[in-house]
């Protein structure tokens, strides 16, 4: 028995070593590749530093494009819903027949004094989360509600979700799992931290941290337009992420054309673009460069602008597809400025989609050949052709040697994300230190809420420092960074494409991954992105482990300057958000779950002194149109 035991030893010995051997070994291949891309670094860092100089320039001219706080709360509260952008908060639209408006509205302002009584409060959100129909999705939807419906009295709305939040921590110190407190929003007060968080922050972002991330987000943007896009495929040449890199040299060079704008002056505007850009890429090129200066909601669409090439006394309307583009079976290419043979220093002009920009006749999309547009959608392609039905057969009986080769590729593809990781490092370091350094501003939430959770640590007896870790992370960087951080769009007013979307998302899990104390061992097999940042990983652990002692060691936030900062909040926001739809849509959830909450309430005994069950009768019966029955 004892040999069995020291023979395993041995072997686990042995096996860790080896994977320490192979740590250090993957960790000097990585140095060495850096150390090869290091030049071209410098020099495309510089180049992007001049050409982003140009950026801050116009955020000085017209200022970043910070959202509006209504628009704000809209796009991190609604945005994910599942009707989107159509959502009625979004939209604001009610449908109420005119005659019956002013007895709603009188209802709806009734049932926001009924949710302003904490015993009603509590036992609303309780009855409904004891619902199993009531999904994980409809509680984060009833949560944004509330908060947008609380909004007016943010320190009731933080009592409520202080008061949630030590039954929710009970629940996990009981059961004897406190790490997993606040890993997902799956209950109702989970997302009401999330929106308290991201409605204390919106300042902080507009002042402070907005900048940093804006930058990163231009400069990202920039360095992936700089190289060919596949328009089809949504991959990039330069990118952080490797399923979004684009696996094949594409030959290209890059063009300034000259753009004289409709109604727009008589000077051109020189704009940079690729010969290989699809014409709706180009078209986006010059609207990103004419319109520089307003907002994106402002910019006209590309499908909504017409583009004229002026090769000489002849002009020629641009398309994406046309009776000239390439065909080769089923497959048709989409057009390019190459295609059309569009040289350095071409004048072009863009002007708005009206009858005198519609296709010479020789170009005329006539029925049959729109139709067939139509019908050989899903078989276009731009720069890469996606592998045939045929193609994928030979393809999976593929040699030892094309899997050798393609390995070999890997590390060629490693390179290039190497050298897209260190042209931008600068940006990312900026806005990491932005939002992980106490000794710049800390918004007065985060201290506060940082205290209330070492205060509930102290309470339970919960000394293990990595429990305490997990949930600030959880409450904030998590919560809070990461959700922004992946999603520029909800806080700044730009379009965020696909390709930019998938350097985001590994930053963001590189951010992710300097939140937790977990150590990566790396091998062959880690994820591009923890490959990708290895070096800087160690420093990033650091910045956020000093970030939270700060935080601790600050002057601590009275409940009475928190109450002060949130009323200002309140007072300063509320008239902008569309309160009296989420009452309307808030009621959808009484009038579905009616006899329970009415059981609830006439259960309780301080919701029975008050006849809580009474008021919501009432209120029904006002909204519901039907006389009641008591």
């Amino acid at each position: 028995m004892i040999a069995i035991i020291i023979t395993s030893i041995i072997c686990y010995r042995r096996k860790s070593q080896q994977a320490e051997r192979e740590y250090e070994k993957i960790k000097s291949q990585l140095e060495g590749l850096e150390e090869s891309v290091r030049d071209r670094c410098k020099k495309e860092f510089t180049d992007l530093m001049i050409e982003m100089e140009d950026q801050t320039n116009d955020i000085n001219e017209a200022g970043i494009p910070v959202l509006d706080y209504k628009t704000y709360t809209d796009r991190v509260f609604f945005l994910p819903s599942k009707d989107g952008e159509k959502d009625v908060m979004i939209t604001g639209k009610l449908d109420i027949p005119e005659a019956r408006r002013q007895t709603v509205e009188q209802a709806l302002n009734q049932f926001s004094n009924l949710l302003n009584s904490k015993s009603f409060l509590i036992n609303f959100i309780h009855t409904l989360e004891n619902q199993r129909e009531f999904s994980a999705r409809a509680k984060v939807y009833f949560a944004s509600l509330l908060t947008v419906a609380l909004h007016g009295k943010l320190e009731y709305y933080t009592d409520i979700m202080r008061t949630l939040f030590l039954e929710l921590m009970e629940q996990y110190v009981v059961a004897k799992n406190p790490k997993l407190m606040l890993r997902r929003s799956e209950t109702v007060v989970e997302r009401m931290l999330s929106n308290w968080m991201s409605i204390c922050l919106y300042q902080y972002l507009k002042d402070n941290a907005g900048e940093p991330l804006y930058k990163l987000f231009k400069a990202i943007k920039h360095q992936v337009e700089k190289g060919p896009v596949d328009a089809v495929l949504k991959k990039a040449k330069y990118t952080l992420n490797d399923t979004g890199l684009l696996g094949d040299d594409v030959e290209y060079t890059q063009l300034t054309v000259n753009v004289f704008v409709q109604d727009g002056g008589t000077d051109s505007i020189p704009v940079k673009v690729l010969n290989c850009d699809t014409i709706s890429q180009v078209k986006e090129k010059i609207i990103d460069q004419v319109y520089r200066n307003l907002p994106c909601s402002q910019w006209p669409k590309a499908e909504s602008v017409v583009l004229e090439w002026r090769p000489g006394s002849t002009a020629q309307i641009l398309s994406d597809l046309d009776l000239t583009s390439q065909r080769d079976g089923r497959w048709k290419r989409i057009n390019t400025l190459m295609h059309y043979n569009v040289r350095d220093g071409a004048t072009l002009i863009l002007s708005k989609m009206g009858i005198s920009q519609q296709p010479e006749d020789n170009q005329q999309d006539v029925p049959g050949e729109r139709h067939a547009l139509l019908e050989d959608e899903n078989k276009v392609w731009h720069l890469v052709r996606p592998v045939d039905e045929i193609d994928e057969g030979k393809s999976k009986r593929g040699s030892v040697k094309e899997k050798e080769r393609t390995k070999a590729i890997t590390e060629i593809y490693l390179t290039r994300l190497l050298s897209v990781k260190g042209t931008l490092q600068q940006f990312v370091d900026n806005f990491f230190h932005s939002v992980l350094n106490s000794n710049h501003v800390v918004p007065p939430a985060v201290k506060y809420f940082f205290d209330f959770l070492d205060e509930q640590a102290e309470k339970h007896d919960i000394k293990d420092e990595d429990t305490i870790h997990i949930w600030k992370t959880n409450s904030l960087p998590l919560r809070f960074w990461v959700n922004i951080l992946k999603n520029p769009h909800f806080i700044f007013d730009v379009h965020v494409h696909e390709v930019v979307d998938a350097s985001l998302s590994v930053i963001a899990q590189t951010f992710m991954d300097a939140c937790t104390r977990t150590e990566h061992k790396l091998s062959r097999d880690s994820p591009s992105n923890k490959l990708l940042y290895a070096k800087e990983i160690f420093n990033y652990k650091k910045m956020v482990e000093d970030y939270y002692k700060g935080i601790r060691q600050m002057v601590p936030v009275s409940d009475q300057d928190m109450n002060t900062h949130l009323a200002e909040i309140s007072r300063a926001h509320t008239d902008s958000l569309n309160t009296l739809v989420a009452l309307h849509q808030l009621y959808q959830y009484t009038n579905k779950y009616y006899d329970e909450i009415i059981n609830a309430l006439e259960e309780d005994p301080a919701a029975q002194k008050m006849q809580l069950a009474f008021r919501l009768q009432q209120i029904a019966a006002a909204l519901e149109n039907k006389v009641t029955d008591l």
